[in-house]
């Protein structure tokens, strides 16, 4: 890996993943909002943010996502659910990362190994739901995993060698999560950096499409 592009840069696990990336000797291209204008909701900065690079980059990694926003939490029961909420959660969690992945296609090399991987979460899995709420975040990245799924299609027919996955970090230490921990085990985005590297350098193109946790096992659909 030589060149890679991590988009939300500034956060713990993008901040982790640069710092990690570094240590390899690897060229490292950081995008935020605050630095660099990009609003991954809207398809103009997209588009200009990321028409500015050169690439090709071996490795784009979208490590942006939300849980709450603008005040909201994710909701326990029906009764908390609001459309504004939901639509936030999907502009944030689904359709960002994926006008990323549309604008990213002309900064990945056609021949050759390349990854694009996204940060998912576990509970956006339907398959291992068994517990419920959380309803606008669960279905963003529920979403979020069909377009990788879909985009993973369509991106083998003209890079032959590139992969495309829906990745879980595992529950990180960040600001992100920390009203949300409780007693539940979780670990320094430094390690969450190092594990999801290990598990993005493991990936072949037959694995593109789908969606791994942390140790690099499939997490259900």
């Amino acid at each position: 890996m030589d060149n890679a592009l991590i988009i939300g840069a500034s956060g713990g696990i993008g901040r982790a993943l640069g710092a990690a990336l570094t240590e390899r000797g690897v060229k490292v291209t950081g995008l935020t909002r605050s630095g660099d204008s990009l609003d991954i909701t809207n398809e103009a900065s997209v588009a200009e943010v990321l028409g500015r690079l050169a690439g090709p980059f071996d490795l784009i990694f979208v490590a942006t996502g939300a849980l709450e926003i603008n005040g909201a939490e994710p909701e326990k029961t029906l009764k908390s659910l609001e459309a504004a909420a939901m639509m936030d959660q999907f502009a944030v969690n689904c359709i960002g990362p994926s006008l990323v992945l549309k604008h990213s296609l002309a900064l990945m090399p056609r021949k050759g190994r390349a990854v694009f991987a996204a940060l998912s979460a576990r509970v956006g899995s339907i398959g291992d739901n068994a517990k419920g709420g959380w309803y606008s975040y669960r279905t963003a990245k529920a979403a979020l995993n069909q377009m990788i799924h879909t985009g993973a299609i369509e991106l083998a027919r003209t890079h032959r060698q590139a992969i495309c996955v829906a990745l879980h970090p595992g529950t990180v230490r960040t600001p992100f999560t920390e009203k949300y921990l409780d007693r539940h085990p979780a670990v320094a985005a430094s390690e969450a950096a190092g594990n999801l590297l290990s598990v993005i350098d493991g990936l072949t193109p037959a694995q593109s499409g789908q969606f791994f946790d942390w140790q690099g096992k499939p997490v259900a659909w």
